[in-house]
């Protein structure tokens, strides 16, 4: 067919060498209609993301060295066996032979997207077709924020916006390791899809400085997300504590200091120290965040509230204080030794070191106890050893007496059956 064409076309006539070839193969190519199954051609649909490479195989499973040739969607010959007719330069031959035609297609672009066609000229003639689908990452992805700083218990919203992709994109938000659940809107421009992906996110304190994240799940991309970090304002939060006396009680006489400190967002400005339902004393000195009384009394009972405000609101912390009888001894147990015990007289809070100091008179009334049961017992004891000597010394006197008094043997021997017959009349009791 080619011969005949050459014989009658333009380059027999003197035009222009080599444009034939090409043109007579685009004819056979629109001419031929294959009217096989495609059952001896193999090939895989392709996915490729833009402007990376695509690579198409045409294989045929059983060789019989027929002619195996690529079209494009608009059935174009592509390659025609190891030739190309079609100029252009970004389809290259990457392999050829009797059993596969493997064409690579470089910077792929939305345009290329769609049906090649494998041909295989057989009798009758087979075909079969593999899709190239291409994938477009979003173009960009962009977080907007409704309030740039927000207050504590508000509820702000963020919007998250991927641009420009294909398929459409699918958004996920975390805040921090914390996911969150977020109102996502498609919108279809041509062939691209923007998604725009809505939070609704109520603050507090602790979000203050905690990033919000929008991440992408697209086949094309991957790790693809932007970030905002989150300012959120809130009101002073106070606390009093005690700087002396370190630990125990707060006795009469005693000094007492506390200290407030308070921190929020703005940073507190005003700060100030009140007696809650009384006036403050005369004698308490106040000196920025630190409140003194060098020498409490029983009319110092109360309550000592510390107030902190800023921009957002005002917030208080309050500290009871509740004072005790000076720190009293207790007198030394009935025993030989003189030592005494003291209450001790270091405090914590108001009342949290009552039980303490109880604890510690009640462990020492019952150790002076202990020792005046265990001296008096040692008494006892020392009493019956001497008792119980000297009657055992009366007894071994009466027992020989009346061997004594005998001139002989014999004698004894009888004055002693005298003296066991009179045993009644000497009678022993053992206590």
């Amino acid at each position: 067919m080619a011969g005949r064409a050459q014989r009658s076309g333009p380059a027999a006539r003197g035009g222009a060498p080599g444009l034939l070839p090409p043109l007579l193969l685009l004819l056979c190519a629109a001419a031929l209609v294959p009217t096989g199954d495609g059952q001896n051609l193999v090939t895989e649909d392709v996915t490729v993301v833009e402007g990376d490479v695509a690579t198409i195989s045409c294989r045929v499973k059983n060789s019989d060295d027929s002619v195996i040739q690529l079209l494009n969607p608009n059935r174009q010959t592509i390659y025609f066996r190891d030739f190309r007719p079609l100029k252009d330069s970004r389809f290259q031959l990457v392999n050829f032979s009797n059993s596969e035609l493997r064409v690579s297609l470089t910077n792929v672009s939305i345009s290329d997207e769609g049906r090649y066609f494998c041909q295989l000229y057989t009798d009758p003639p087979q075909e079969i077709y593999t899709t190239i689908t291409v994938l477009v990452p979003p173009r960009n992805l962009v977080i907007d924020i409704q309030k740039e700083i927000a207050v504590e218990g508000e509820e702000i919203e963020l919007n998250c916006t991927a641009m420009a992709s294909r398929p459409a994109t699918t958004i996920r938000w975390f805040k921090g390791n914390k996911e969150l659940t977020g109102k996502s809107e498609v919108e279809q421009w041509s062939d691209m899809y923007t998604v725009t992906s809505q939070l609704l996110l109520k603050v507090g304190r602790e979000d203050d400085g905690v990033p919000v994240i929008c991440l992408v799940d697209h086949p094309a991309v991957k790790d693809l997300q932007t970030q905002r970090y989150l300012e959120v304002m809130y009101k002073p939060q106070v606390r009093v504590s005690q700087n002396y006396p370190v630990q125990g009680l707060t006795r009469e006489g005693e000094p007492l200091e506390l200290t407030c400190a308070a921190f929020g967002k703005p940073q507190p400005t005003d700060m100030r120290w009140l007696r809650v339902d009384d006036e403050m004393p005369q004698h308490v000195v106040v000196s920025g965040s630190n409140l003194l009384i060098s020498n409490l009394n029983k009319t110092d009972n109360g309550t000592y509230r510390c107030e902190a405000s800023n921009a957002v609101g005002k917030s208080h912390a309050d500290y009871m204080l509740f004072v005790y009888d000076p720190p009293t001894t207790i007198p030394p147990p009935t025993t030989t030794t003189t030592t005494t015990t003291t209450i001790p007289t270091t405090i914590t809070d108001s009342r949290a070191g009552e039980e303490g100091a109880i604890r510690s008179v009640d462990h020492a009334v019952v150790g002076g106890v202990v020792a005046v049961v265990v001296f008096a017992m040692l008494c006892l004891l020392i009493v019956l050893g001497r008792y119980f000597a000297r009657h055992k010394g009366t007894y071994f006197t009466h027992e020989a007496k009346g061997a004594d008094d005998a001139a002989d043997a014999d004698t004894a021997i009888i004055n002693a059956e005298g003296g066991q017959n009179n045993s009644e009349e000497k009678k022993e009791y053992f206590i």
